[in-house]
């Protein structure tokens, strides 16, 4: 057991130039700055819950450091037709508790997502597409889809499989419903052990909230076997006990060390950092449902509703200086809600120019010369620097008129108001599972649609009809040339309606003990099973 770690300013410093000891062979302690909102795989689709997810629970398809697919559950998949796709299942795997994988427990999962209790984040916007699942046999799997759609794939590899209980072995599923009768499983019985069974390398052992996840490896896994005997996964939201508890040997593993520790973690020969551009970007959503929103003040009804005021907000925003004033080279300036490098987003689209000038003139020609109050609401420990960025956003609006203040909270408070409209403005992340920007559109600005599976993180109710009939042409579309050419024309779109004001893409960094590697992975997940000793 390692122990516990209260430190003081002076014990940080005369750490700097300590040397850790050799990691162990036996087990890897990697401290997390986020904490998962629960074991339970299909709760809360957030990158601290999937990355847990995947040292236990696994996919039908996986992705490599690059999000490009590859097979996890299933050896292999193929389109049969525009709507048909056979997914061929591995044999020979088994779950924790010894049972056998195969198709049934897909259908369980599939039928089990849309029915957690409480769901915060559901991943329902990832099967929303599947119409009907069949097993012709215990090790294939046929899905259709009414409508031509590509991402079926791609999709799949968000969600993780959980064994089908006895009572639903002949269950079928329903995209109605699924006539279970029995009671859906309760995300409390995941976090507490009962339910944490998968396929993955690791095994549930023991979570205690706030403290740790402890894992341990799963001798029967099919794959290849991770190099550490038991994980345990810590959270330290604090950057500076997060960083002592690397320079003492307490862990072996911290993601995301703030940017002014990290030069001095480069320098000392007993450690090192890997770092690598994500796919999280970092933005401002704003409410745009109605005149009626919360945190604004000094003026009668919603200014965000006017394209004038969203692109006065936008232009007032310094994004190269919050970069490199906050960021210390740990994140890009964002011109869209991916970079241009990945399937979907637009190359000839620019970053928003700073210009404080244009936003003043903005807000006149808006009928708010005289500006108004705002709130931004903020998590103050989920993403890098996130509430000293929401302060400088906060400064920089202020100066052209807004008087601006933030609302600052830990990640599980901000969410939860976050999730009740309780914010005019706030800012928040989106890491694209799917590698694509039909993520990001699908969950942030496409119109609200249960049905659909749109707009499930659209807390700020953007709509617009053009924008969804672009995505749901690009999702209809095979070819990949013709459904890039349609997200790039919807990405635009939405940029320049102001929709939502894109801030920065995260550069993700990891501090390790020297004699560990990490490949840095652009879905940011720390995934200890990935973590090798040197060769």
């Amino acid at each position: 057991m390692k122990r516990p770690i209260a430190w003081t300013t002076c014990a940080v410093a005369a750490l700097v130039a300590s040397t850790p000891p050799a990691a162990s062979a036996e087990e890897l302690t990697v401290a997390v700055s986020s904490e998962a909102s629960a074991i339970d795989p299909h709760y809360h689709n957030l990158g601290p819950n999937n990355q847990v997810r995947r040292h236990i629970f696994e996919s039908l398809v996986d992705t490599d450091a690059s999000q490009r697919l590859e097979p996890g559950l299933a050896e292999s998949w193929e389109a049969t037709d525009d709507t048909t796709w056979k997914f061929n299942l591995r044999r020979d795997v088994k779950f924790h508790d010894g049972s056998d994988f195969d198709a049934q427990d897909v259908i369980w999962t599939l039928c089990r997502i849309p029915n957690v209790p409480d769901a915060v984040s559901p991943f329902t916007i990832y099967t929303k597409a599947v119409e009907t699942a069949e097993t012709p046999d215990p090790y294939t799997l046929i899905i259709t889809t009414a409508t031509p759609y590509p991402l079926v794939p791609t999709e799949f590899s968000t969600w993780g499989i959980v064994p089908a209980p006895d009572d639903a072995a002949d269950l079928t599923f329903d995209k109605e419903g699924c006539a279970y009768a029995g009671e859906w499983p309760k995300t409390e019985d995941y976090n507490n052990g009962k339910l944490a069974i998968g396929t993955g390398p690791y095994k549930f052992e023991d979570y205690v909230k706030g403290d740790r996840l402890t894992l341990t490896r799963f001798d029967e896994y099919w794959g290849d076997k991770p190099a550490w005997e038991t994980v345990v996964i810590r959270p330290i939201t604090s950057d500076g006990p997060r960083v002592a508890a690397l320079l003492a040997g307490d862990v072996d593993m911290i993601e995301t060390p703030p940017v002014q520790d990290i030069p001095r973690l480069e320098q000392d020969p007993g450690f090192k950092v890997v770092s690598g551009l994500s796919n999280r970007v970092i933005y401002l959503h704003l409410d745009q449902h109605g005149e009626d929103t919360p945190g604004i003040t000094g003026v009668d009804g919603n200014p965000l509703l006017d394209k004038k005021v969203r692109h006065a907000i936008s232009a007032a925003i310094d994004r190269q200086a919050i970069v490199d004033r906050l960021m210390g080279g740990a994140a890009v300036p964002a011109a869209q809600l991916l970079p241009e490098s990945m399937f979907g987003s637009d190359p000839d689209m620019k970053v928003q120019p700073y210009d404080p000038d244009l936003a003043k003139k903005l807000l006149e020609e808006a009928g708010y010369a005289d500006g108004f109050g705002l709130t931004i609401g903020t998590p103050n420990d989920r993403y890098i620097n996130d509430e000293k960025v929401a302060q400088a956003v906060a400064q920089m609006l202020t100066r052209i008129g807004i008087q601006t203040q933030i609302d600052a909270s830990t990640a599980s408070v901000f969410f939860k108001r976050r999730n009740n409209y309780e914010f005019s403005v706030y800012l928040a992340g989106w890491g694209a599972a799917t590698g694509e920007m039909s993520s990001p559109l699908k969950a942030l600005v496409a119109t609200q649609d249960e049905a659909k599976g749109y707009g499930g993180t659209n807390r700020g109710r953007y709509s617009n009809p053009e924008l969804d009939a672009l995505l749901d042409q690009a999702l209809e579309t095979i070819d990949d040339a013709e459904r890039e050419a349609l997200l790039r024309k919807a990405s635009r779109l939405v940029i320049e309606d102001y929709g939502i004001i894109p801030l920065h893409y995260e550069v993700t960094p990891w501090g390790l003990r020297e004699g560990l590697d990490y490949e840095p992975r652009a879905d940011q997940y720390t995934l200890a099973f990935r973590v090798t000793p040197s060769s």
